[in-house]
């Protein structure tokens, strides 16, 4: 079973428009709610791909009822909380092809509330083969929670996937998180101005493991502690609605890890690795809503192109897709 834990969800709004006018008013079809966050939507993912997966989120005291009908699909544990869950709004222009974010911060979590929603992840480790951590962290998340996140996977013996931002980021690899899933704009955040090959070895000199990093339309690339990173994209970028598709390549890391111990994985494990989360990823793309994938990603997994990169070599990354 693929565990996840999101620690800030948000009710996702989406309103969909063919141009956003602003300063005027413009009459749309109804907006979309659904419950959301990137741990949310990488066990979304997993469920509707057939993997045993299992969500545990923090909302809102009183949102309950209306979550667990969202997530009917999706096995999870809820753990009421005072503050109202977050809501974040997905702007979609379908004539530019634009799709615009604006996320709320999310509610302040008191200690027992925190000290609840880990040991809901304690618990469920036990039975757990991959521990998912993803998404943003409420104001006032205590320091050293992802310290003790991935401490609760390696106490189960499982690997634990982190995909966080800005200083978290930072945190997650001094904690020793087994795979890392920044993408290129959050690297740069956190580490400034390196070429990205260099920013993944400088969080593997931190602690990490394996760094996964996208790189949007270039594809992604898989840097393992040694040996050759391997850079893999589809020949041409799809359109469509990219708020999800990091999302789904943590959920097609995490279905390829099932207990293993990813210092161990070879040249072929990384290549697996990094054409899943290709074809996931692209699949969510197609999908107007995050958390879900619109093809089949079987069928885009053999035209993902796969080529190597030497550590301190110029990275893919800045190649002209």
């Amino acid at each position: 079973m693929i565990l996840t834990l999101t620690p800030n969800p948000a009710v996702d709004v989406t309103v969909t428009t063919e141009q956003l006018d602003r300063g005027a008013t413009r009459v749309v079809d109804a907006a979309r709610r659904r419950a959301g966050g990137k741990g949310v939507n990488v066990s979304r993912v997993l469920a509707q791909q057939g993997e045993d997966t299992h969500a545990v989120l923090p909302v809102g005291s009183g949102e309950e009822s209306w979550f667990d009908d969202d997530l009917a699909s999706v096995p999870h544990t809820l753990v009421p909380c005072a503050g109202p869950t977050r809501h974040s709004y997905a702007l979609v222009e379908t004539g530019e092809d634009v799709t615009s974010m604006l996320n709320e911060h999310g509610a302040q979590r008191t200690a027992a509330e925190w000290q609840a929603v880990l040991a809901a992840v304690r618990g469920l480790s036990t039975s757990a083969d991959v521990l998912v951590a993803s998404g943003s962290l409420p104001p006032g998340a205590p320091s050293d929670v992802l310290q003790t996140i991935v401490g609760v996977g390696h106490d189960a013996g499982i690997p634990v996937v982190v995909d966080v931002a800005g200083t978290h980021l930072l945190a997650a690899a001094d904690a020793g998180a087994d795979v890392l899933k920044p993408n290129r704009d959050e690297l740069a955040a956190a580490l400034g101005d390196l070429d990205v090959l260099d920013a993944a070895h400088e969080l593997q000199r931190r602690g990490a493991g394996i760094v996964v990093v996208s790189l949007g339309p270039d594809g992604l690339l898989v840097v393992p502690p040694s040996g050759q990173a391997v850079h893999a994209r589809l020949p041409a970028a799809l359109r469509g609605n990219p708020t999800g598709a990091g999302d789904a390549a943590v959920a097609a890391i995490a279905s390829l890890l099932h207990r293993r111990d990813v210092s161990t994985l070879g040249p072929d494990d990384l290549e697996a690795v990094a054409r899943r989360a290709v074809a996931w990823s692209a699949a969510a793309v197609l999908s107007p809503w995050a958390g879900s994938l619109a093809v089949d990603p079987a069928t885009l997994e053999p035209d993902v192109e796969i080529s190597t990169a030497r550590p301190g070599s110029p990275s893919p990354a800045r190649a002209t897709p």
